[in-house]
């Protein structure tokens, strides 16, 4: 009789232990603080969409050659090399251009004789006339004959200009001050009229190219405000504003070239800088608006509000007005620089609770 009871006490205490160890576990479970997703308002996290990587680059480039023919000579510039207005960058040989310009000058002489002496025979010819010496005809031969002399004359100074050009030709030279970007010609090379041999990228009107998806290239037209840093300067600051928009994807990238002037150079900005381009609208677009995705927006009534995490970390509800909405974003003010606002499962939340955020975790 004594062991049966002490079986069934043995039972009823397994028993107890079993249930208070689940109602210790459930307390526990219920302990347990959620975690959020948040955005904070006003800083870089809230715009990263609309930040883009690009390059400082010249917006005009000269394809540079020679207009005559030869073979080069010497060339005066390095890839890379800063140039300025006039500077002889390449010549090609000009010892047959220089015989073709004597070769003219000695034209010219002949043709000047004789310009000079059909000059004193007309002149001859007219006081013969006058004192009726001669007869028309023979004036008219004569006059003929100086015409004829001066038309030569004129052929062959022309002629001399054409071949004194040439010799200028025979210096390649810079258009404008920039940086030499690409060299296709070295001396001893044979190259013909009009072949490429330098690329000059103008200095004086530098520009960011970034590169645009094309789900994003409608926030980029024509005219557009952007925001520009520089890394290599300390992120210094520059005003932009979208001159092109590339009209066809790049096949490779699937991305929209988009070039964009810098209105406010800062000191040293040069060719190649890497730069961030902001798209303003994806942030603050004025004074109190914010841009905050759509998720975040938490409406019961007519009045649309956001969950806010406190210093404390917990929650309180702040009411917001909507200006305008995109693509899974909306634009609202009434919110403070710096706001730590919950952009996921708003409506799973009450009031005055405690919550972490992901920087929280360790």
């Amino acid at each position: 009789m004594i062991s049966r009871r002490n079986i069934l006490c043995a039972v009823l205490i397994a028993s107890l232990v079993v249930c208070i160890s689940g109602c210790g576990q459930k307390e526990t479970a219920q302990d347990v603080v959620p975690l959020v997703k948040v955005t904070h308002v006003g800083t870089s996290s809230n715009d990263a969409e609309g930040t883009y990587s690009g390059t400082v680059r010249g917006r005009y480039e000269s394809n540079l050659s020679f207009q005559a023919g030869g073979r080069i000579i010497s060339r005066n510039v390095q890839l890379g090399s800063v140039v300025h207005t006039g500077d002889v960058l390449m010549t090609i040989d000009p010892k047959d251009v220089i015989q073709a310009v004597n070769q003219s000058q000695a034209t010219v002489t002949s043709a000047q004789a004789q310009l000079a002496l059909a000059t004193s025979n007309l002149a001859r010819y007219q006081q013969l006339f006058s004192q009726d010496a001669v007869s028309a005809a023979v004036l008219d031969q004569y006059q003929t004959s100086y015409e004829q002399a001066q038309a030569q004359y004129d052929q062959a100074v022309a002629s001399q200009q054409a071949q004194q050009n040439q010799l200028g030709y025979t210096q390649l030279t810079a258009d404008a001050d920039g940086v030499v970007s690409a060299v296709n010609g070295e001396v001893g090379q044979v190259v013909a009229s009009g072949q490429t041999v330098l690329t000059l990228v103008h200095s004086s009107d530098l520009e960011v190219q970034i590169n645009v998806p094309e789900n994003q290239v409608q926030q980029f037209p024509i005219g557009k405000a952007v925001d520009i840093s520089f890394w290599a300067l300390q992120n210094q600051q520059a005003y932009g504003v979208v001159r092109e928009v590339a009209p066809m994807a790049d096949a490779a990238s699937r991305t929209y070239k988009v070039c964009v002037t810098v209105q406010n150079p800062p000191e040293g900005m040069q060719l190649g800088m890497t730069s961030s381009v902001k798209n303003v609208t994806e942030d603050m677009t004025s004074a109190g608006s914010y841009v905050l995705p759509l998720s975040a927006i938490y409406q019961t009534g007519d009045k649309p509000q956001v969950w806010v995490v406190n210093t404390d970390n917990t929650l309180s509800l702040k009411d917001v007005s909507v200006e305008t909405f995109g693509d899974d974003k909306v634009k609202v003010s009434g919110l403070s620089n710096g706001d730590i606002v919950v952009t996921a499962g708003v409506h799973m939340l009450t009031e005055g609770e405690t919550v972490r955020m992901e920087s929280d975790t360790p």
